[in-house]
């Protein structure tokens, strides 16, 4: 439910026009030097401002409210909170009963009998984000020496300005490609058959809003090819490969090479020009178009996000190992 991970385990709370949102981590190591200040810089990527993203501004100030004491974490839980306050629930009135199409808005009304919160999409915003980018910057510290690093393509292009202005000037909006890299981790990671390593870093990123597909290394390309060009061949002791297919993922588990994945993400549901849907109270067509705040391309705020999640997810699989198996085969620990 709102719940992920097993030995490091995070909790999400909160609602896009409620008072706050937030993340509650739990099996985070004692003795972490954290301050609030190292969230700063994730944080900041994570925000609006640039062309194409929403005009809504919030600080997004971390609260840690318990688990650190005198700069280190105790091994207690860790509650981050930010406060909503930039928030305008009025103009998401006409949405309670017109759900956008592509939006969440309508599955919602009906699993939860109308009474889920329609402000902003509620609990289905990207604006809980926030709080995942939070865990990310616990769970990198975690996987230290390894690094985590993603970038965006807007439209299948790399000509974002020209794309955004494209699709500002037609009121609407564009998806895009995200492409992630995790360098510095060891060989074997990864606990199959259901928690292979593809499986939990697909399970955490498709449950941020707005993601609608990934693959790893070729990906789809690879169904196309022949063995003999897509097997990665061994050249050194430690695992190192001449190409990178797989991706760094052998059955399930680290195979010492840069993990690489893509991320599809769809175009941002709410746009300004006009949509027909349905109104819930009559049953009958109607037309909405929503004029407020909004992302005319959510991925291009994904990237820090994207790094959150999968750094959750290997920070639990490095624990997990540790756990199990203790030290690596090579004598060290892993």
């Amino acid at each position: 439910m709102n719940n992920f991970g097993r030995l490091f385990r995070v909790s999400i709370f909160g609602e896009s026009h409620g008072e706050l949102v937030g993340i509650l981590i739990d099996g985070c190591p004692a003795g972490l030097v954290l301050a609030e200040s190292e969230f700063l810089p994730d944080l900041e990527r994570r925000k609006s401002g640039a062309k194409g993203t929403t005009a809504r501004r919030e600080p997004d100030v971390p609260l840690m409210q318990t688990g650190v004491m005198n700069g280190r974490t105790t091994g207690a839980p860790i509650l981050i909170i930010f406060k909503n306050t930039d928030i305008d629930p009025g103009a998401y009135d006409e949405v309670r009963y017109l759900p956008r199409p592509g939006h969440a808005d309508f599955a919602a009304f009906k699993k939860y009998g109308g009474f889920n919160d329609h402000r902003g999409g509620g609990h289905f915003s990207g604006r809980l984000t926030a709080g995942l980018v939070a865990a990310g910057v616990i769970a990198k510290k975690i996987i230290e020496p390894a690094r985590v690093e993603a970038e965006v393509l807007v439209g299948g292009s790399r000509d974002i300005e020209k794309t955004i202005d494209e699709v500002l000037g037609a009121k609407d909006s564009v998806g895009g490609i995200l492409a992630c890299r995790v360098m510095g981790l060891p060989a074997g990671l990864g606990e199959p058959f259901f928690d292979s390593v593809e499986s939990l870093i697909s399970h955490a990123v498709f449950s941020v809003p707005a993601v609608k597909g990934i693959e790893f290394g070729a990906g789809f390309t690879g169904s196309n090819m022949r063995g003999s060009d897509y097997n990665d061949v061994i050249i050194d002791s430690d695992g190192r490969t001449r190409t990178n297919n797989a991706g760094g993922i052998n059955g399930g588990l680290t195979n010492g090479n840069d993990i690489t994945f893509r991320v599809a993400v769809r175009p941002t549901a709410s746009i300004p020009r006009p949509q027909s849907t349905i109104d819930l109270r009559s049953g009958e067509s109607a037309t909405l178009s929503m004029e407020g705040r909004h992302d005319a391309c959510i991925a291009l705020r994904m990237p820090v996000i994207i790094e959150a999640v999968t750094a959750i997810v290997l920070s639990d699989l490095l624990l997990i190992h540790k756990s199990l198996w203790g030290n690596g085969a090579d004598g060290q620990t892993s």
